[in-house]
């Protein structure tokens, strides 16, 4: 394992985000000079003392400048959601990973850290205690876009490792904590509109993860990765380690911003029906709004998705040092200051 140390540079891709920042962070504390590349400015980065290199992870040019002298890649810009084309999510998932890859050969990085997902093998059956051995989605037309395209970059992250260059995929499962500007804001909305409502009964099993966890991960990913490393070219589930019913976990988030709690439920088959519609509304009709729900969200919010992080214990040793039930402490008096609104 190789620390890393005020002799690093690392550049960190969406650097701006909310795991990107919790990333940036651990970097900083640890001395490594930290170059961001994101899309927008942010004095506060700048302060804190980053380098930051604005445009996408697309734009090879960008990449360029933003990566020379740099030691080690941390690549979390990707684009979520379900609104886009699917253009825009092979452009920046899929492609912009394959400008990263090419301008780390080029320049002659020799470590590689991409954040990827669980959805890459998450289909219309639950998971229970699943481990890396499971296979990759079925990717095809029907295939929701951001599984669709993070499944094809992950799969070129792993392929590119090598003698030059060593990569290593971390999965982190429904991150959440201070700064999250998505998961937790959204859910506390929802339900103050009165909106809010459990796929099924609720009762299907999830793991989550605190946020200071996710980027741990990584950091350790990076610290042990070289090119005979054990977690070279491989992809890692990243959790709490705690399991928990989806209805229990998501009604102690929103409790933390004093929201909630909710018990009203849609069943599976109405759901999945109804997303069924709004897709073929949305793609007749070419309209860019956000879907309120999908086939692919139905799946997930039913059924039981939770894993076994046993792999990233042995070959870079992960532990997750905050519990859900420290991380709800912290995140109530985050929300104590800083209240959604």
């Amino acid at each position: 394992m190789t620390q890393l140390t005020e002799k690093d540079t690392a550049l960190v891709t969406g650097g701006s985000g909310f795991l990107g920042r919790a990333i940036v962070k651990l970097l900083l504390a640890k001395g490594v000079n930290v170059n961001v590349l994101c899309r927008g400015d942010y004095p506060d980065l700048i302060d804190s003392g980053c380098k930051l290199f604005r445009g996408e992870v697309s734009d090879e040019k960008a990449v360029l400048e933003a990566a020379k002298g740099c030691t080690i890649v941390f690549h979390t810009a990707a684009k979520a959601g379900v609104c886009e084309p699917y253009s825009e999510y092979e452009r920046i998932n899929y492609q912009g990973t394959l400008t990263l890859l090419n301008v780390c050969h080029q320049l002659g990085i020799e470590r590689f850290v991409y954040t990827s997902t669980p959805s890459v093998v998450i289909g219309h059956n639950g998971i229970r205690n699943g481990d890396e051995s499971l296979p990759y989605l079925d990717v095809n037309e029907d295939t929701a876009y951001y599984p669709r395209s993070k499944t094809l970059a992950e799969k070129a992250v792993l392929t590119a490792n090598g003698p030059k260059l060593a990569t290593v995929a971390i999965r982190p499962h429904l991150i959440w904590g201070p700064g999250d500007n998505h998961l937790v804001p959204r859910l506390v909305r929802k339900t103050r509109l009165g909106k809010m409502k459990f796929v099924g009964d609720g009762k299907n099993i999830v793991d989550t993860t605190f946020i200071d966890n996710a980027a741990n991960a990584h950091i350790l990913a990076g610290e042990a990765l070289s090119q005979n490393a054990k977690c070279a070219g491989k992809a890692y589930f990243i959790t709490n380690g705690e399991p928990t019913p989806i209805a229990e976990i998501t009604n102690k988030l929103i409790a933390c911003a004093g929201c909630g709690p909710v018990s009203a439920t849609i069943p599976f088959k109405t759901a999945y029906y109804i997303g069924a519609v709004i897709e073929w509304v949305f793609r007749t009709f070419k309209l860019k709004s956000e879907q309120p729900i999908t086939r692919w969200m139905a799946c997930e919010l039913a059924q039981d998705h939770w894993f076994s992080i046993e792999a990233a214990k042995r070959d870079f040793g992960y532990e997750p040092k905050i519990s859900i039930e420290e991380g709800l402490k912290i995140l109530t008096e985050h929300y104590k200051n800083h209240p959604i609104k």
